[in-house]
């Protein structure tokens, strides 16, 4: 059995890590860190784990984590998670981390967007992109591998075959997406109340989303040419999901079917992406790590919309399926 430790266990991503992680035959959870000295049990932060591990959350040290587990899956906010990784990378753990902290390879992007110098910088453009579909074998036998943004996974997972494949232009990309409530996390905010989001859709931190960089970078991977994205989020009233429309000029004579023709290929032996023709909705992906996407011809452009769960395919399905790979397992344990 691999020991797996999660840091930052009382989020919702981390109670969804939790419940793939304990149907999964390899895995045996010993350890889940807190910020917290009260020693919480886990029925006591997720409910609806109760009677499922007899754990308790600890506020513990990366070297007592080290002794307790092989594994670790780090929860933990962007620019305290670094620091915390090099000690467990430094003990022979491997990691799968949750934070944007290795996500990009530029060290001065990074403090651009995230205004703090990056402790471990020298690692960022040798960590692994998490995206399993698109990088998975730079993820196999890895020791750490930065999971993606929920976002940036819905946007790329659409638009990375077509711009490799050249049916789409680099160029006026405009991405706009809308997300559940759960996207902004557990900890309270006056924004995510219910009197001030329910009945309400707005968008936030236009032209300012952190994700951007992520999704230049990756797209820009694949395009072969630096891209500038123009993306726009928005809060929308429900608990969870994520749907994405990407807006993209066409290259030549290139038509709707063309386009769904490339994502087929591209796809076509990918468990977890359905490239599909209707409309995609976010409820047909609700509770599973499974990307749907479709596209059309639309005065004169191409528009990919897609959908997946973002508190799965967005985060904690991914790091399972990115752990699998890590530990050369069958990609779907423990996620159909």
């Amino acid at each position: 059995m691999i020991r797996a430790a999660i840091l930052g266990a009382t989020g919702y991503t981390a109670r969804e890590l939790l419940s793939l992680l304990l149907r999964h035959p390899e895995v045996e959870v010993t350890a889940l860190t807190t910020r917290q000295e009260n020693r919480p049990t886990l029925a006591e932060i997720h409910p609806s784990l109760r009677g499922r591990l007899d754990l308790v959350l600890e506020n513990l040290t990366p070297s007592e984590v080290a002794q307790r587990a092989d594994c670790v899956f780090g929860c933990l906010p962007h620019a305290a998670s670094a620091a915390v990784v090099c000690e467990l990378l430094a003990a022979g753990c491997r990691v799968v981390d949750f934070s944007a902290d290795y996500r990009l390879n530029d060290p001065k992007i990074y403090e651009q967007w995230y205004k703090v110098e990056h402790p471990d910088a020298a690692r960022m453009p040798e960590t692994p992109y998490g995206l399993p579909e698109l990088f998975r074998e730079s993820i196999r036998g890895a020791q750490l591998v930065a999971n993606p943004g929920c976002y940036p996974t819905s946007a790329i997972l659409a638009l990375a075959p077509l711009l490799k494949a050249g049916v789409v232009s680099p160029q006026g990309i405009v991405i706009d997406s809308k997300s559940g409530v759960s996207g902004a996390g557990r900890t309270p905010k006056p924004a995510f109340h219910f009197p001030e989001c329910n009945e309400s859709l707005a968008a936030y931190a236009v032209g300012q989303h952190r994700h951007t960089p992520e999704i230049d970078q990756v797209l820009g991977t694949f395009a072969e040419v630096e891209t500038s994205v123009v993306f726009t989020p928005h809060l929308i009233p429900m608990d969870r999901g994520i749907l994405t429309t990407a807006y993209v000029d066409p290259v030549g004579g290139v038509d709707a079917d063309a386009v769904l023709d490339v994502l087929r290929q591209q796809y076509q032996n990918e468990p977890f992406v359905r490239v599909i023709d209707k409309l995609p909705n976010t409820k047909n992906v609700s509770h599973t790590n499974f990307c749907d996407i479709t596209a059309r011809l639309v005065r004169g452009k191409v528009v990919t919309i897609s959908v997946i769960d973002n508190l799965i395919k967005g985060a904690s399905g991914a790091a399972v399926q990115n752990f699998n790979l890590m530990y050369d397992l069958p990609e779907t344990t423990a996620l159909l």
